[in-house]
């Protein structure tokens, strides 16, 4: 770049009018004042030594530099559209049928696109240095059947290039409004997106802002409405263990998306996505979408809480007898019934169940009815289970929760190291830097050439590679089995030595219980309930830590979860404790502290 060559440049900026310009490496002319680059570049003013044929070389040179340069002209939602087909491509490998991407999450992004005005209607928002005119063959109407034609009419994401198009191309490729540009048009050097800095400074009220965490909730809700056997938990655990695409997603671009600049900070992700904050985001995009009912959630189907009780009961080592006492209390607090469960967008107060906790909450409620769960109770029955399983060793053996206690504290322990450790060592650093302009890319790539070679050399020294092992992707993150000698398997022990026959049926010996919230905040805060370890008891912490680790949630969003499922099983209690203060006789006399 050089000043004073630009000096014999003499026209005004069709931005800021101003006449101050400076040469990009490339030989085009660029404002100093608002950053923005022209169609015009310096001429070669002598040129008698030069051969005609040289300088017709040298220009088509040029040329194919600026164009590789330059790139493709793209929106921001096309970057988000391509990193929707990354993932929908990645869920398809888990085993997803290929309805998810090709109808599901085609009609919800397509409904997105429309809504936010950014592509199927007759005026689209888009930057207002580049004139669009979209092509009335293309628009899409707005009706919820309407045939998919995005993302599932061929095997990448297209995008906007610049220039005319033959009828035979807009036939075959419906993906996304056809447009028609000006050759004189300016691009800023203040992002790779032509619309990347108006995009950035976009508030528009009643409009939901398109982010990289709100691809996952598109991913969910598509999941949700097509049933599949994918909780929430599962999908941001397989996003962790980088099965499905999502940190550095800009990276796998195609080298003509020249991403920088105010891209930077719409693209580029440095935290793990949280859960709570997904299943908002899934509602705010449901609401925004203004979504049918999702399809009912019955008994056959996997996120119903009896088949979800019997995984992670599985999952965590129980006894298989425990799914019957689980499946009545989906029973009697009506947790089971398809209006329950079944997500309605369009509702008064839209709210999705999250299934995966309600079913670990409804588990942690019969443990608490079985053991008491007071530091106690549970100890003294895992004496007589242990009693009992010495004197009749060749009979069914008894459930013993100290014994299972003590192999699921070694065995999480042990998963929760390995997890920190991953966690610590993982790169945040994208192999495709990102540069804030186009001038520093070259700084920024040699820095990022220098950082390689310095890690290169210093694996060679310490004679050690980085390298990150990529788990095959599985439902379940333990396995117990009778084959098994390291570690006990608990699935086939009896809960004879905690329940006892009353007529026909059979109650559990505990008839104690105690709630674990008694008072609930009030409809205008934020959370249900508050959870201060140090008010219970050692073994809900550890039932609590366990199922929050296997989650990867917080423990107060699993403690609120529980409280909400005993609010159900004891409506009663709880409306004699609101009307009398003192509360109930037995089932209130271990009381939240």
């Amino acid at each position: 770049m050089d000043l004073e060559e630009a000096k014999e440049f003499k026209e005004r900026c069709t931005q800021c009018a101003a006449v101050s310009w400076g040469l990009t490496d490339e030989g085009r002319y660029y404002c100093t004042s608002c950053h923005n680059v022209t169609e015009r570049s310096k001429e070669v003013i002598n040129t008698g030594a030069i051969p005609n044929t040289k300088i017709q070389a040298i220009n088509r040179g040029l040329k194919r530099k600026r164009k590789l340069e330059k790139g493709w002209d793209w929106y921001v939602c096309e970057g988000f559209q391509y990193i929707l087909y990354q993932q929908a491509e990645a869920l398809k490998t888990l085993g997803v049928g290929p309805e998810l991407k090709n109808e599901v999450l085609h009609n919800f992004w397509k409904r997105y696109l429309q809504k936010s005005k950014q592509a199927y209607c007759k005026n689209p928002i888009y930057t207002s240095r580049r004139e669009a005119v979209v092509l009335e063959e293309n628009l899409s109407h707005s009706d919820w059947e309407s045939e998919p034609e995005l993302l599932s009419d061929f095997s990448m994401p297209s995008f906007v290039e610049s220039g005319p198009e033959s009828q035979s191309d807009v036939n075959t490729r419906k993906s996304f409004p056809i447009i028609k540009t000006s050759q004189s048009e300016t691009a800023s050097v203040c992002s790779g997106s032509l619309d990347g800095v108006e995009y950035s400074r976009r508030k528009e009220k009643g409009i939901v802002k398109m982010t990289v965490p709100k691809t996952l909730a598109f991913c969910y809700l598509s999941l949700l409405w097509q049933r599949e056997t994918i909780t929430l938990s599962d999908l941001l655990r397989f996003v962790e263990e980088d099965h499905i695409p999502y940190i550095n997603t800009f990276q796998h671009f195609p080298e003509e998306m020249k991403l920088y600049g105010r891209d930077k900070a719409i693209f580029a992700i440095e935290s793990w996505p949280d859960y709570e904050d997904i299943y908002k985001k899934s509602i705010e995009v449901a609401t925004f979408l203004d979504l049918p009912r999702f399809p009912g959630i019955t008994e056959n189907c996997y996120l119903h809480p009896n088949i979800l009780c019997m995984k992670y009961l599985m999952e965590v080592n129980l006894p298989d007898e425990m799914n019957s006492l689980t499946c009545q209390v989906v029973k009697i607090t009506g947790m089971g019934e398809v209006d329950f469960l079944t997500f309605d967008p369009i509702a008064k107060m839209a709210k999705t169940v999250k299934y995966d906790i309600q079913a670990v909450a409804i588990i942690i409620v019969v443990l608490k009815l079985l053991f008491l769960l007071d530091d106690n109770l549970e100890w003294s029955l895992s004496n007589l289970a242990e009693k009992h399983n010495e004197e009749n060793r060749e009979d069914k053996p008894w459930f013993d929760f100290r014994k299972w206690y003590q192999v699921m504290k070694k065995t999480i322990d042990e998963k929760k190291q390995k997890w920190e450790e991953s966690r610590a060592k993982y790169l945040w650093k994208s192999e495709k830097p990102l540069y804030h302009s186009s001038i520093d890319k070259s700084v920024v790539y040699k820095r990022r050439e220098m950082v390689v070679n310095l890690q290169k050399q210093f694996s060679t020294l310490v004679d050690s590679t980085p390298t990150i092992e990529k788990k095959s992707p599985s439902s379940f993150q333990f396995n117990w089995t009778e084959e098994d000698t390291d570690k006990t398997c608990f699935h086939g022990h009896s809960l004879q030595g905690i329940l006892k026959k009353k007529g026909q049926s059979l109650t559990t010996k505990n008839s104690l219980y105690w709630l674990s919230t008694q008072k609930f905040c009030k409809s205008y805060c934020k959370h249900v309930t508050t959870y201060e370890e140090s008010n219970y008891s050692l073994s809900y912490q550890f039932i609590l830590n366990l199922f929050s680790f296997l989650l990867r949630i917080k423990t107060s969003l699993l403690h609120e979860e529980v409280s909400l499922v005993e609010k159900r099983l004891f409506k009663t209690k709880y409306s004699k404790t609101k009307k009398k203060s003192s509360g109930s006789k037995k089932v209130t006399r271990y009381r939240e502290k």
